[in-house]
């Protein structure tokens, strides 16, 4: 450590007019926030941390823990000029020749941040230990010649360095994130440019700022830290000549270059407004918005939405949007060819501005080979801070399912259904075993039998899994000549307004979750629903009798519908567990219920939301289940446990959708920021992030064998990924609303999706799976080419007369069941 503090920063500051100065700029990689970053990126951009590369906001840092900073010169007189004077006046002077006029100016760049900041004291401090207190007095510009005071002030500087550089900050400074003039700057790239603008950083003025003497402001620690970064002044009258001019070079660059290029609009344009928001230069931003926002793709239009009404500096503290743009370095991926062009062009315009934004704010994932083409791109990029980078992808998942249990089909049922089924038996059988050997197969890539602990199998289970064999030999093989029937549940009259829906695996019930705060319980069978008895009641009943289980239930409470109160707030999301004797729901209330469809109570709330939790759904094995909601995590919980057991951190805005895995070992999320989400239930860790959405994502269901995920959002396109490489394989479009329900068929031959549009359509799932192109180098790249074939894999669309459709469920023959509420135009 006391090697590298004697390294010296060559600093060139510029005289500022308005705000107050940035600190220098440290060698490359001295900064806490700055990690190695990727092989390609170490050298123009801080490496990404976190789970799925999400900068913390407040005080963490990228990742990693902090590496002790280097305090530069500047640094440490702001240490020791708030915090230790002490320490500063007992160290001896040193001698100080041949000084070069940055140190002066860096000396009064530090006096007049200490004045602004009303630390007057400091200020008289750090000037009689100069003996500048007469001279500066009246000097004010910073760009003044060298004076008798100079020497005192170099020698200042050289014994504070020494006095301060090692240590934390003394008492008087403000630990946390303070929102001071740049903690700890960003290194400079390759050097070519320089820290000629004193550019305060973006990773490390979140990532530690506590190192640095800085005075905390009063504000919302994590918006005070990350609005600090944009404390840099630029000539707000250049910014709209600064971007013109990158604009004109992308424009007039080579085809195979312009589509890579034209990435960086959208995300220099926001970051060049929201600096001029935050630097109070309200007509510039003005104008510079109505002059480009129209330039930008058109599935960034509600952003600028949002981002028009950022029109003043007070605006921005607290507002979501700002901190979703601020925290998360924005992605780009492009080829090396891309970025040398770009790197070269900006160091001859000497264009600073852009590329302190493009070091700070932007990560970009440098791949060998042939650029993207522009339908490449476009298929990949719109969510909230662009593309997911290519390490998000990578790591291995386990994707097959898990080895059924083996379990003996009576024999007298076997004879008793032959009876039934005038003496068919024989064809059965062999179907039945070929349907036993395919799940007695252990698959390769299927996770560890044991890897997460499952509940062990009743004899109710047990019974349920016999009846599900047997309705599985009756199943109609599907396929383009052999399309399912759809029968379509419409809740009439729904004044309360149906808000979720959800049918059990053996079709028997649905549960309907609606705005007034009930949720309401259908049987669909002749079969009716009914309460246990009573306690006194069921005390006199013969336990040992074979039809115990009859017994119990009270006939007098038999009925079609059930009632559930409970919640106080409109119910979003309802989920049956598989043996059915359980009910989830979901509330704006911040709260997930347990209900029992024994009694029909309410048996846990479970608070851990502390906003709307949007969506819920029990694993397919039961006994977990998963939630997510406006708070943007997701949470995984144990019947039996009131507290999560994870929780799932990276989205950028609300978990509208979550769905388990068949394996039970994942779980997928879809958000409000247009990506999607894989997540290991062992560890916690996002082992997948997919782009491609242009809106909210509404809608997730994974292939029966566990390889494939379909994916819905409000731009009307479902979406077909590959887990296993991390890839988008598919793009089906025909939708004019909301996709608001996905669902594969019982084997995976057909993919059904219900939407706002009040249509259900059906696409042949075989055929949009088969002939993937996952080669090493597609997947390495993201050069993926989607067949535009969506005519030729809709199999039939399905109107409705005006019912948007909100659910949709295969049952165990492959009939389809679809809901919603009837809408009255």
């Amino acid at each position: 450590m006391a090697a590298l503090a004697e390294e010296q920063t060559e600093v060139v500051i510029k005289p500022d007019p308005e705000g107050p100065q940035a600190l220098p700029a440290t060698q490359p990689g001295d900064c806490p926030g700055e990690g190695s970053g990727s092989s390609h990126n170490s050298s123009h951009n801080g490496g990404g941390g976190g789970s799925g590369g999400v900068a913390a906001s407040s005080a963490g840092g990228d990742g990693g823990t902090p590496k002790p900073a280097v305090v530069p010169q500047a640094a440490a007189v702001a240490a020791a000029g708030t915090a230790a004077p002490g320490g500063a006046a007992g160290a001896s002077a040193a001698t100080a020749e041949g000084i070069a006029s940055q140190d002066r100016q860096t000396l009064l760049a530090v006096l007049q941040f200490l004045r602004r900041s009303n630390l007057r004291e400091s200020e008289e401090i750090l000037r009689r230990e100069a003996r500048l207190l007469e001279e500066a007095a009246g000097a004010g510009a910073l760009g003044e010649a060298d004076g008798p005071g100079t020497e005192a002030a170099i020698a200042l500087l050289s014994r504070v360095t020494a006095a301060a550089g090692p240590t934390g900050p003394g008492p008087g400074s403000g630990s946390g994130p303070g929102p001071g003039p740049g903690a700890c700057p960003a290194s400079a790239g390759s050097g070519a440019i320089g820290a000629s603008t004193g550019n305060s950083g973006a990773a490390s003025a979140t990532a530690a700022p506590a190192k640095v003497g800085v005075v905390a402001v009063e504000d919302q620690p994590d918006v005070s830290a990350v609005l600090s970064a944009y404390n840099q002044q630029g000539d707000p009258a250049m910014y709209e000549e600064y971007y013109s001019g990158l604009k004109h070079f992308i424009e007039c660059s080579l085809d195979c270059h312009r589509a890579e290029l034209s990435q960086l609009f959208y995300p220099l344009f926001v970051h060049m407004y929201l600096e001029l928001v935050y630097n109070q230069h309200e007509n510039e931003a003005k104008s510079f918005f109505e002059k480009f926002h129209g330039d930008q793709e058109c599935y960034y239009q509600d952003d600028l939405r949002v981002l028009s009404s950022l029109t003043k500096k007070e605006h921005m503290k607290g507002n979501e949007t700002m901190l979703d743009f601020r925290t998360s370095k924005f992605v780009l991926r492009i080829s090396r060819d891309s970025y040398q062009l770009l790197k070269r062009h900006l160091q001859e315009k000497q264009n600073n501005q852009i590329w302190n934004i493009v070091q700070e704010h932007l990560y970009i994932d440098i791949f060998d080979g042939m650029p993207r083409s522009k339908q490449q791109i476009d298929a990949m990029v719109g969510s909230l801070a662009g593309e997911a980078k290519r390490e998000a992808n990578k790591a291995k998942v386990f994707f097959g399912l898990l080895k059924e249990p083996e379990i003996e089909v009576p024999l007298d049922d076997e004879d008793e259904e032959g009876e039934n089924e005038e003496g068919k038996p024989k064809k059965k059988k062999p179907k039945k075993d070929s349907m036993g050997s395919k799940s007695k197969k252990q698959d390769p890539n299927a996770p560890p039998q044991n890897r997460i602990p499952l509940p062990e199998l009743k004899d109710s289970d047990k019974l349920d899994k016999i009846m599900n064999m047997k309705e599985t030999t009756k199943r109609v093989r599907l396929g383009p000549d052999c399309l399912p029937s759809i029968c379509f549940y419409t809740f009439l009259n729904a004044y309360q307004g149906l808000t979720a829906v959800d049918v059990t695996d053996d079709s028997s019930l649905i549960a309907g979750g609606f705005a007034d705060s009930t949720v309401r319980v259908w049987s669909v069978t002749p079969k009716k629903l009914r309460s246990v008895k009573t306690a006194t009641d069921l005390s006199l009943i013969d336990k040992e009798s074979d039809d115990v289980l009859e017994r119990i239930m009270d006939e007098k409470t038999a009925s079609e519908l059930k009632i559930l109160y409970g919640h106080s707030g409109p119910v979003y999301g309802a989920s049956f567990s598989p043996d059915r004797n359980y009910l989830l729901s979901s509330s704006e209330d911040g709260t997930v219920r347990l209900w029992s469809l024994q009694t029909f109570t309410c048996l846990v709330g479970y608070k851990g939301h502390n906003y709307p939790v949007w969506d819920t759904q029990f694993s397919p094995y039961g006994y977990y289940f998963v939630s997510g909601g406006h708070d943007r995590v997701a949470r995984l919980w144990a019947t039996d446990h009131y507290q999560p057991l994870r929780i799932f951190a990276g989205h950028l805005a609300d978990v509208n959708c979550t769905r388990f895995h068949p394996n039970s070992n994942y779980v997928a999320t879809g958000s409000a920021d247009r990506t999607v989400r894989l997540w290991d239930v062992l560890n916690g860790n996002c082992v997948r992030i997919f782009t491609g959405h242009k809106g909210p994502i509404h809608s997730l269901a994974f292939s029966p064998n566990g390889r494939f995920l379909a994916t819905g959002a409000t731009d009307g396109r479902v979406l077909l990924w590959d887990i296993g490489h991390g890839l988008m394989v598919g793009e089906l479009k025909g939708h004019t609303d909301t996709v608001c329900s996905l669902k594969f068929s019982r084997d995976g031959e057909i993919l059904a999706s219900g939407s706002m549009d009040n249509t259900v359509r059906l696409w042949d799932a075989i055929k949009a799976f088969e002939d993937l192109e996952t080669d090493d180098f597609t997947t390495a790249t993201g050069h993926i080419n989607l067949p535009e074939n969506s005519q030729d894999l809709l199999l039939g669309t399905y109107m409705t007369k005006s019912t948007p459709v909100v659910h949709l469920h295969f049952t165990r023959r492959n009939l389809v069941l679809a809901a919603g509420a009837y809408s009255p135009q």
